[in-house]
């Protein structure tokens, strides 16, 4: 079996500067450093993550809790977050609780039996409580994204307010005056954050938000599908002109609604998303809406989280970051 002092005798360096490397302990020179890789890959030589684990007590492994890996918005919040763990050296053990609160206990439990070094969390169900036995186990810094701020010490978001602003005076300025939402759950942080600022752009513009034009579902396209419908159905002089949904999956849905019940888009709805999936730009017609830094903020709370492990950098407390318009061509202009 090769060995580690097999590596440093091919490389001609000391089997210590060869741990330096693997590790990242302690800075090494670029030329030594590809020579010791370059060794290792000639070897086949493959470090020992338990012998690793019991010498430092780190597993190097960064454990991530997530609602579903079906979303596309989590499958790109997951990439950031295993980029950084992967440019860092870190293993990244994905949970998916699929929305099953029971999940989430027999998930803690898996992944302090494998000693994870973190926990990233982002999930809609997980309570105040279950952060708190969360930051009890072990110790071990938690981060959470798409969540409330004060859940847990560090917190990662977008401005949902901000994007929320920017849709309502993007439709408010195309002339709309019959605009319909399509929210989440009342008591998720985003959506109302959100529609707080669709109200407040709205409300600039002297509109607002009726009741009787939005609409709440689970924001998949199946839920999208049926409060969209549902909205489209309403007689011509109360139906919506536009209608702003609050994630792509459930603005994608009311696209085919429309297409369904004989409408053109933009020409007889405009409809407008959140998030920019990467399938936004590839709808019919291709999907206007708020770009959410999806990799970003994932990539920027798993580096917080490993600095705070190899450097002891304090977690930040809130990270936000902003949110844009993408302009594309589901939403037009206003008849009058």
């Amino acid at each position: 079996m090769v060995t580690i002092k097999d590596v440093a005798r091919q490389a001609g360096v000391s089997f210590t500067t060869v741990s330096h490397v693997i590790n990242r302990t302690r800075p090494v020179s670029g030329e030594t450093a590809e020579r010791v890789r370059s060794a290792i890959a000639a070897l086949g030589y493959f470090p020992s993550d338990v012998a690793r684990a019991l010498k430092s007590n780190r597993s190097r492994t960064i454990g991530m809790i997530v609602t579903t890996t079906t979303n596309p918005f989590f499958g790109e919040v997951m990439r950031g977050v295993e980029r950084a763990c992967f440019d860092h050296g870190y293993a990244l053990m994905l949970c998916n609780t699929d929305d099953e609160t029971a999940h989430l206990a027999r998930y803690l439990e898996m992944l302090f039996a494998k000693r994870v070094d973190a926990v990233v969390v982002m999930t809609t169900h997980a309570s105040p409580e279950f952060f708190r036995r969360l930051g009890q186990v072990r110790e071990v810094p938690v981060v959470a994204i798409d969540a409330a701020a004060g859940i847990v010490p560090s917190v990662f978001n977008d401005d949902s307010r901000a994007g929320g602003f920017l849709a309502g005076d993007f439709l408010a300025r195309r002339g709309f005056r019959r605009i319909g939402c399509i929210a989440g759950p009342a008591d998720h942080p985003r959506v109302i954050e959100r529609l707080d600022g669709l109200r407040a752009a709205l409300a600039a513009h002297g509109l607002g938000v009726p009741e009787a034009l939005t609409r709440r579902c689970d924001l998949t396209i199946a839920g999208g599908a049926v409060v969209a419908r549902e909205l489209i159905a309403l007689p011509p002089g109360e139906r919506p002109e536009a209608i702003f949904a609050l994630n792509d999956l459930s603005a994608i849905a009311t696209l085919h609604a429309a297409q369904d019940a004989g409408l053109s888009v933009p020409a007889d709805l405009s409809v407008i998303g959140y998030d920019d999936i990467e399938f936004a730009s590839q709808t019919f017609p291709p999907l206007t809406t708020i770009r959410q830094p999806a990799a970003e903020i994932g990539a920027a709370a798993a580096t917080a989280v490993l600095r705070h492990l190899e450097e002891g950098a304090p977690l930040p407390a809130a990270v936000t970051l902003a949110p844009e318009l993408v302009v594309r061509a589901s939403v037009g202009f206003a008849i009058r």
